[in-house]
């Protein structure tokens, strides 16, 4: 469900504001240029090495703008699974002004592709799409956020507070090493804007997205020989099956409560009874207390053993908070959806969760402001093989909004709703 806010007061506003425009127009062509440079380096989740060139250049980029710049270690780590040993570190610059108002900027580094995939998705440019790997999640965000700061710097606007800028090396392993630092400096800042991008078929941003966690199920049994002593072993594969029909039915379509077995494995080989089975589920939330009474209804469940000699062991992993929309964040995007007018643009804004999630819900773990998502540039394909894309004909439009926003926030023109 999507809430379309085109009656908003205010709307039909007179045309785009001049300096503003030409500035964004100014940069599309540079922009162009760093996606190129950002796509040409292979920096996935476990790709250190890549990673810390790509640091090392955002870094180099954000000082060149003006930034007080710092790379951040992972101190503070929620391990997962699949949490690797080593993490990327973080690069964080801050910009300071002459007003009041502090904004955070957030985009990530990482991406889901293993070195060696570069060669089936390089950097090129046909009609109005520029493909790449990792274009659309998200180096472009990385190269929005540097390029609205270059047309700040360019409009001489110093009227905020303080510009923070962080780009992080994990969100793709549901951000084990920089959940601390984002929701750190959400509660630090007035607004938070996020860049992921906006997607290809119409331009919008985001209030709300789904909370992602998983369920991981180890079963332990006995093993004998299958065709010789079956009744002495204790049959992992057996008890999996039936804790997994007696979690089946724990998804809530009325809360927006999603749990769903999705992989299984058992045995080593056919002729022996399984000593250990495990499956896990995928699980999405709107609300963040629904992770709690989700968990306590699946340790009640695995108290119920069809083999009473079985071992049942479950793991609770919460990778990714809701963004739930607010009043705050609704007063934001209304205004966004007025200067987005200014282009004679129409600007969609979901106000209730996908599929999907998201480092902004981090950030707004303690946020006392707005924190809005999708600053991005349109386009498609991410985690594709070889057709990830973003449309060049929105790389204005997104600069204009995005740039916009920032100027708009920080000389108090949006309503400012406190958070509940």
């Amino acid at each position: 469900m999507s809430v379309f806010l085109l009656g908003v007061p205010g709307l039909a506003t007179a045309g785009p504001q001049a300096a503003l425009l030409a500035a964004a127009q100014h940069e599309q062509g540079p922009l162009l240029k760093s996606l190129e440079q950002f796509v040409g380096i292979e920096s996935g989740s476990r790709e250190l090495a890549g990673l810390q060139q790509l640091a090392a250049l955002l870094a180099q980029r954000l000082r060149e703008l003006g930034g007080e710049v710092a790379l951040l270690p992972s101190t503070e780590l929620y391990r997962m699974e699949d949490t690797p040993e080593q993490l990327g570190a973080h690069v964080k610059a801050v910009f300071r002004g002459k007003g009041s108002k502090k904004i955070l900027l957030i985009a990530h580094m990482d991406t889901v592709y293993p070195a060696g995939m570069l060669a089936r998705q390089p950097f090129g440019i046909r009609e109005d799409r520029a493909y790449g790997l990792g274009i659309a999640d998200d180096k472009q965000g990385l190269a929005v956020i540097l390029h609205l700061l270059a047309m700040l710097k360019s409009l001489n606007f110093e009227d905020y507070g303080q510009l923070t800028v962080l780009f992080n090396a994990d969100e793709e392993i549901s951000s084990p090493g920089s959940r601390a630092i984002l929701a750190q400096l959400g509660a630090e800042h007035d607004a938070v804007m996020s860049f992921e991008g906006s997607g290809a078929s119409a331009d919008h941003l985001s209030l709300a997205t789904a909370g992602i966690a998983s369920v991981n199920l180890r079963v332990h049994g006995r093993a004998t020989h299958a065709g010789g002593a079956p009744q002495f072993g204790v049959n992992a594969l057996y008890e999996l099956a039936h804790q997994i029909l007696q979690m089946r039915d724990l998804s809530d379509p009325v809360a927006g409560v999603k749990l769903n077995w999705t992989m299984a494995r058992a045995g080593i080989v056919r002729n022996m009874i399984p000593p250990l089975a495990s499956a896990e589920a995928d699980v999405r939330v709107l609300r963040v207390q629904d992770y709690e009474a989700l968990e306590q209804k699946l340790q009640q469940r695995i108290q119920n053993r069809l083999l009473p000699e079985a071992r049942v062991e479950l793991r609770f992993e919460r990778r990714r908070p809701p963004l739930e929309a607010t009043p705050a964040a609704q007063a934001f995007a209304e205004h966004a959806q007025r200067l987005y007018a200014e282009l004679g643009l129409p600007l969609r804004v979901d106000a209730v969760a996908g599929g999907g999630g998201t480092d902004a819900a981090f950030a707004a773990l303690r946020a006392r402001g707005p924190v809005v998502e999708r600053f991005g540039l349109r386009g498609a394909g991410a985690h594709t093989s070889d057709a990830e894309y973003v449309l060049i004909s929105s790389i204005v439009p997104r600069l204009y909004l995005a740039a916009g926003m920032v100027m708009a926030f920080s000389r108090g023109e949006v309503a400012a709703l406190p958070r509940p």
